[in-house]
């Protein structure tokens, strides 16, 4: 008889970064190896629509209650489980009660934590939102955890203050889907992209007087997927929507990828995504020379990480002039991606923390 596994999410499948890109796109793997997987969220598929738009206060509190309904009947089917993986949290709010039913109900449990969520961020963009971040719930799960997978060398040293049964296994990509690019050659202007949502659009912005100083030097369109609304004065921006049907045709327009991050303690908990996503296509990528993009990137080897306005503006340059250089940089991050961050290369890791814990 196959085992089954419960998995608690905040959001719907298929839908947040933090779950598609990281454990979601493992469950044929896992279920190839013959687990039974069962997936619960808090949000569901109607409060995902409106979740992190301005307003709809009124639906907000009804699809929040309606969440709790679900996990109150989630607790009572808990045992059916052989394991059972949180991500984030069981609930959003208050003291971590459910965590605690979650803890005491479950055979096994496996705690997953992408981001510094501990630390209280959230995105400007929603404040009244703030809650679905979770922070006092993140440390009890992590004490009371059989396993916790975490996604960057930096949260994986903090949760072992409390936990010593970690994994640190990084966002990753799906390289069958990805196809790295066969033209590096550039047919009109050149594409700077970005990809995200629109409550890290803003640090899009940390590239703006940048950007005007570089649009007097050459001709070019920032790319800007995720956020339909983005705008930058003064310079030619194309938005587009994101669309999980479309994502990896958007994400091939780009010619060289930007990753902007600011200097803020939240960010060292990021797996370097963006990144991935650029690199795994092909597409030469520069970054903030900061936190796990250290470990994503090796500079002037599969990939550029930059310190200042002149240094994103020399490396942007160096590759709009230069095809060799654009297509070595964008083959070697490829590499890089399919050794180190593809599903091939991390889907034991979850397949082995299984078979450690369900005997």
């Amino acid at each position: 008889m196959s085992q089954k596994i419960l998995f608690l999410s905040p959001y719907p499948v298929n839908k947040a970064p933090s779950q598609r890109l990281k454990y979601e796109q493992y469950f044929k793997f896992m279920e190839a190896a013959g687990y039974q997987i069962t997936s619960s969220s808090f949000v569901d598929e109607k409060f995902w629509e409106v979740i992190y738009k301005e307003g709809h206060l009124f639906l907000k509190v009804y699809y929040t209650l309606i969440g709790y309904l679900r996990r109150i009947k989630d607790l009572f089917v808990i045992r059916k489980f052989d394991l059972v993986y949180v991500h984030l949290w069981v609930t959003p709010l208050g003291l971590p009660i459910f965590e605690w039913f979650c803890s005491l109900l479950s055979k096994k449990l496996i705690y997953d934590i992408d981001d510094l969520i501990f630390l209280g961020h959230s995105s400007d963009a929603n404040k009244k939102s703030k809650f679905l971040k979770g922070k006092a719930k993140a440390i009890f799960l992590m004490k009371h955890a059989d396993h916790v997978i975490t996604c960057t060398p930096m949260l994986d040293e903090f949760v072992r203050t409390y936990n010593q049964n970690t994994t640190d296994i990084s966002s990753t990509i799906d390289t069958d889907a990805y196809k790295t690019k066969d033209d590096y050659s550039i047919k009109g202007k050149i594409i700077l992209g970005w990809s995200g949502s629109h409550s890290t659009s803003k640090f899009l912005l940390l590239l703006k007087n940048m950007l005007l100083s570089l649009h007097q030097d050459i001709d070019f369109e920032l790319l800007v997927i995720g956020d339909k609304n983005f705008n930058m004065e003064g310079i030619n921006v194309r938005t587009l929507a994101w669309n999980a049907d479309t994502e990896v045709t958007d994400l091939s327009q780009i010619d060289i990828g930007l990753y902007p991050l600011p200097d803020e303690p939240w960010v060292y908990g990021k797996s370097g995504l963006k990144a991935l996503q650029y690199m795994a296509l092909g597409t030469p990528t520069i970054a903030t020379a900061i936190g796990a993009n250290f470990r994503v990137i090796e500079n002037e080897k599969n990939g550029f990480l930059v310190k200042n306005d002149e240094e994103w503006k020399t490396r942007i340059l160096e590759l709009a002039m230069n095809i060799e250089l654009r297509k070595k940089i964008g083959m070697q991050g490829r590499e890089h991606v399919l050794n180190h961050f593809s599903l091939l290369a991390n889907k034991d890791k979850y397949l082995e923390i299984f078979k450690q814990l369900i005997q």
